[in-house]
């Protein structure tokens, strides 16, 4: 790797019972086969641990594809990897006091073909009550969505618990995004560390048939070109 490249994590661990959204349940991470019990299987000095992990789809830093919002959208398994990965990004910096993101905050950026990653700053309350409070936490307006669909972004990314404003049942930013085939990534991490421009994206979730949303380790590439 080049002095001028170089990879940045976007993503939350995992950790057992972490809280991602309000109302949800945390993960729960044990052993399926425990390192100790596995040795009298090898020969000596060989272990293994197999882990298994029972949580939520939406754990963590994740994606959503249509079907997480349409009954006959595509899921996990059926949307195009190039929807996802190997994106050209554009980071759309904000201040901390922003909440609603709308239309004229997107505007100066060029952003058909990419994936938009929105900085709010709101991954610093990450891991506290504060964090998914449905009364201060950005979110992008419906006039900012659609917007995105208009203008061709291939992906909208966000470091806010929610796209939408978690008050409205409408949920106007995923119906907006999904309907156009846009891949939604919630509860990103350290976009203040970006450049605006010169990276590129990447949060591949398993192929999943039946489901919409699943976590994902989404990071970036600087440099790459």
């Amino acid at each position: 790797m080049s002095d001028q490249r170089r990879i940045v994590d976007l993503s939350h661990p995992v950790r057992p019972g972490m809280v991602t959204y309000p109302g949800l349940p945390g993960p729960e991470i044990v052993d399926h086969l425990a390192r100790a019990d596995s040795e009298g299987r090898y020969a000596a000095g060989t272990s293994f641990q197999i882990g298994r992990i029972s949580m939520v789809a939406n754990t963590g830093t994740y994606l959503d594809t249509p079907f997480h919002r349409f009954a006959d959208g595509a899921d996990l398994a059926a949307a195009p990897l190039e929807r996802m990965v190997d994106l050209p990004a554009v980071v759309v910096h904000l201040a901390d006091d922003v909440r609603r993101i709308d239309h004229q905050f997107l505007a100066p950026y060029e952003v058909e073909g990419r994936a938009v990653l929105v900085h709010t700053g709101w991954d610093r309350h990450w891991a506290t009550v504060e964090y998914g409070s449905a009364e201060r936490a950005p979110f992008l307006t419906e006039d900012a969505a659609a917007a995105l669909a208009d203008r061709g972004a291939s992906l909208v990314g966000i470091d806010s618990v929610n796209i939408d404003d978690m008050a409205d049942g409408r949920r106007p930013a995923h119906t907006t995004l999904l309907a156009a085939g846009i891949p939604i990534v919630e509860h990103l991490r350290g976009l203040d560390d970006l450049p605006p421009e010169g990276l590129r994206f990447h949060a591949a979730p398993p192929a999943v048939e039946g489901m919409g949303t699943f976590t994902v380790r989404a990071y970036v590439v600087i440099g790459a070109d």
